[in-house]
């Protein structure tokens, strides 16, 4: 990971307001010179349908208030109302720019509400983190993307939605569908990878690999970049931690603390990467953490392909995976599994649980409140990007509005998995 070690002789001098005396922002406006700018709904650099009402003294964020809940579609209710496996392809519109990781955070849930995590096949498992960290490197690319296209640099924009237009490639060739892929099932995989798909995905990382160090040639050492970002949106270890950030916005600012080592699922115990962490807690430390944990992923997938196994990818229980159609229409125990399943849903137990997995923006759970049967009686979700907005409060306030750019970029959220 790049060191924090590049800072030209000028950096630190930015041209921003003076505090006003106390450094106090909250005694109010008794000559009336501040003024109210609405941020959003619409603006691009919102990444998403977020508004934020700002107080300027001047160019100067005296007040920052986030309005969120334009995208809101009640899915936490919706799941009340559908079977456990209904609701899947409404978690690929969470986190829609990392749909596979959100799919497999939830059934991990509901796996974990039937008591049947340990069943899970080794190649269901190793299938599974494949496309946990091929979300988080899509995540990561239009991530920094859009980030640095919010201060100026196209050319990155083009590097990234280059590489990230091939994982949509593979995401259509293993679930038939680019963006909502619904790919994931409660006790297994809705289907194989298809022929030769291992062979397209080594290509891919080769390929991922150069553009990724394209990008940090183009902008780690970029004056204009580093100005914009260095000792912008400084997160303390103890403020990340207050505000329950978890992620790069997290590790950014300094705290190694990854779901898939401190509480490993799946195969990732198996399986050799490091985190990556910041110093300062800026938006330049947010950029190199999500950049170096694109190549960690590289990393983790060349080892899935190392060590994928062969054999099913289903658990053998007829309760909770569909029998074969050759089975149904000649077996009648397999016929009356089909229909219980499509029906009623898988039969949960009674009882709650909590499943968090590391997502590309951070902390994906599923809290799942049971009374038995098909569908559950409560079911909330943790949304990673939600928590990174309630710091905004405090993180844009004695900015400049041009800075608002590089925090909001910085922090990576999406407005689909904030509202859900």
């Amino acid at each position: 990971m790049p060191t924090r070690e590049i800072e030209f002789p000028d950096a630190s001098a930015r041209a921003a307001a003076p505090l006003p005396p106390g450094g106090n922002f909250t005694d109010g406006d008794p000559l009336g010179e501040k003024m109210i700018l609405n941020m959003g709904p619409s603006h691009p650099a919102t990444h998403g349908v977020l508004r934020i009402v700002l107080e300027l003294d001047g160019e100067l964020i005296t007040k920052a208030t986030p309005d969120v809940g334009y995208l809101h579609r009640g899915d936490e209710k919706i799941a009340e109302n559908l079977t456990y496996q209904q609701f899947i392809p409404y978690t690929d519109r969470l986190d829609y720019l990392a749909p596979l990781a959100n799919n497999v955070a939830y059934v991990l849930a509901v796996e974990k509400l039937l008591g049947i995590e340990a069943a899970l096949t080794p190649r269901c498992q190793y299938i599974r983190v494949i496309c946990c960290e091929l979300a988080r490197i899509s995540s990561h690319l239009l991530g920094v993307g859009c980030f640095a296209m919010d201060l100026g640099a196209m050319t990155v924009f083009l590097h990234t939605f280059t590489e990230r237009e091939k994982i949509y490639n593979l995401a259509e060739s293993l679930t038939g569908a680019r963006f909502t892929t619904s790919y994931t099932r409660i006790g297994g995989l809705a289907r194989d990878l298809p022929p030769d798909w291992t062979s397209q995905l080594r290509a891919f990382l080769h390929e991922v690999a150069i553009a990724v160090e394209e990008v940090d040639q183009l902008l780690t050492r970029n004056r204009i970049f580093i100005d914009r970002t260095q000792e912008v949106g400084v997160i303390s270890r103890e403020t990340a931690i207050s505000y329950g950030l978890t992620g790069p916005n997290l590790r950014g600012s300094g705290l190694e603390y990854d779901l898939r080592k401190a509480h490993p699922y799946l195969v990732y115990p198996d399986l050799a990467f490091d985190i990556p962490t910041g110093t300062t807690g800026d938006c330049y430390d947010r950029y190199l953490v999500r950049l170096e944990e694109t190549r960690q992923s590289i990393r983790i997938l060349h080892q899935c392909l190392d060590h994928l196994p062969d054999g099913p990818i289903n658990i053998a229980n007829g309760k909770v995976v569909l029998p074969e159609k050759r089975q149904v229409l000649t077996r009648m125990e397999e016929l009356i599994h089909q229909f219980m399943l499509v029906t009623q849903g898988v039969s949960a137990p009674p009882g709650e649980i909590y499943c968090g997995v590391e997502n590309p923006k951070g902390e994906l759970g599923f809290y799942i409140h049971s009374k038995g049967g098909g569908s559950p009686n409560r079911l909330k979700i943790r949304s990673p990007s939600f928590v990174a907005i309630s710091i905004l409060p405090e993180l844009l306030k004695g900015h400049l509005i041009s800075d608002a750019m590089a925090i909001l970029g910085s922090l990576d959220f999406v407005m689909g998995e904030c509202d859900r």
